[in-house]
């Protein structure tokens, strides 16, 4: 029998003609035993909605293992190289992740402390939030009203020798029930979001790239990004906007000569836009947080120049200039109207598309409150495959 697709439950603030393509529940499958048809009608509808949603499902961390690498058999290391990163204690990942023992590619996250868990007899959770990594904060009278704000918009990646993740699963064990909370952007816009407590936002990098004007698209196309050598650690005393959508320029990362040792070929330089697998759309797939120059190839022969940026191509290395840039083409599509903020009920079970999507999470939870989730992705075999000539033509 064949899986059912039904399209996910939108909240009144989306925009439901961009999410027409974006999003299903997925039934008539045990995601931790699929059947190989069953996989292959999953790998299909992934790659053409970019997130999946399994409810009520029961997922052993080696079943979790085993579902997030079908999709990329060789893969075999966690995404951020098998807790190296975690291990770093200037990593501003290192707080956020606890390994599962007997299955090293598999992270417990959340909130709160959980016993006899998978193997670890105690784990002490820290819930990121943006009281940790924002220039600002929301006010203490705010914050009791149940305001919040986005923590950091994000490609599950390394972004330094290892290959972004093709996929990430994600299995709520633990969810506390709370109120609702409005995620405020603070950036002058007045744009707040109403959003389930501790909901996990996304956005798909498709929409982002079509809702950009010609001349955006045009650079986006040409563009790659170079990111900071361990970028995790790089950022790590910098402080984020309020948006979450990037790094404040303040001169605050860590200096080059003072990161772990590094190794030029194995920085990332990666296309701004990713292809597609399936369905050849190009997804806006850029980690603002991480990324240092911007390396743009001049119009195509025969492409309009009039109106386009650096037609010649460039090679941009300030950093307030390249986050200017990112910034500019990625904030439209954080939009209200086109972020999905997941209501997670325990034993939902989300997979998705971690080269076609960005996501955060949101809000914050009080001392006590027990949030446990396994999370895992892969470092990928191979790097993202960008625009073809035939798409540089077509946008340039």
């Amino acid at each position: 029998m064949a899986i059912e697709l039904i399209p996910l439950p939108l909240p009144a603030s989306a925009d439901a003609s961009k999410f027409a393509d974006f999003g299903r529940e997925v039934r008539g499958v045990d995601p931790g035993n699929p059947s190989p048809e069953q996989l292959a009608e999953i790998q299909e509808a992934l790659y053409k909605y970019d997130a999946l949603l399994f409810r009520n499902a029961t997922v052993s961390p080696e079943q979790q293992y085993a579902l997030t690498k079908a999709f990329d058999p060789e893969s075999e290391n966690y995404g951020h190289g098998n807790n190296k990163t975690q291990n770093t204690k200037k990593s501003i990942l290192h707080p956020d992740l606890k390994t599962i023992p007997r299955v090293p590619q598999v992270q417990l996250i959340g909130n709160g402390t959980v016993y006899d868990h998978e193997g670890l007899a105690e784990a002490k959770l820290k819930h990121p939030s943006h009281k940790t990594f924002h220039k600002t904060v929301v006010s203490p009278e705010d914050d009791a009203k149940g305001v919040t704000r986005f923590y950091r918009w994000h490609i599950d990646a390394a972004l330094y020798d290892l290959s972004p993740p093709k996929v990430t699963t994600l299995y709520g064990l633990v969810v506390p029930s709370g109120e609702p909370q409005v995620c405020r952007y603070d950036d002058g816009t007045g744009d707040e979001l109403p959003v389930p407590l501790g909901t996990t936002a996304f956005v798909s990098g498709r929409t982002m790239f079509e809702i950009l004007p010609d001349e955006l698209k045009s650079l986006a196309v040409r563009a790659k990004v170079k990111y900071a050598p361990h970028p995790y650690v790089w950022m790590a005393p910098a402080h984020a906007m309020s948006t979450g959508l990037g790094i404040e320029s303040e001169g605050l990362e860590l200096p080059l000569e003072e990161l772990p040792p590094w190794e030029e070929e194995k920085r990332k330089v990666l296309p701004v836009l990713w292809k597609n697998p399936v369905t050849g759309n190009l997804h806006f797939q850029v980690h603002p947080c991480g990324a240092a120059e911007l390396l743009i190839d001049p119009l195509p022969e025969g492409a309009k120049r009039e109106g386009a940026l650096y037609p010649d191509g460039a090679h941009i290395t300030d950093l307030k200039e390249v986050r200017d840039l990112l910034y500019k083409m990625q904030r439209p599509a954080i939009a209200p109207k086109l972020v999905y903020p997941h209501d997670w009920r325990e034993k939902d079970f989300v997979l998705f598309h971690n080269r076609g999507v960005l996501h955060t999470v949101v809000g914050a939870f009080t001392k006590g409150e027990v949030r446990a989730f396994h999370q895992c992705n892969l470092a990928a075999s191979s790097d993202p495959v960008g625009p073809s000539a035939e798409d540089v033509k077509k946008w340039a």
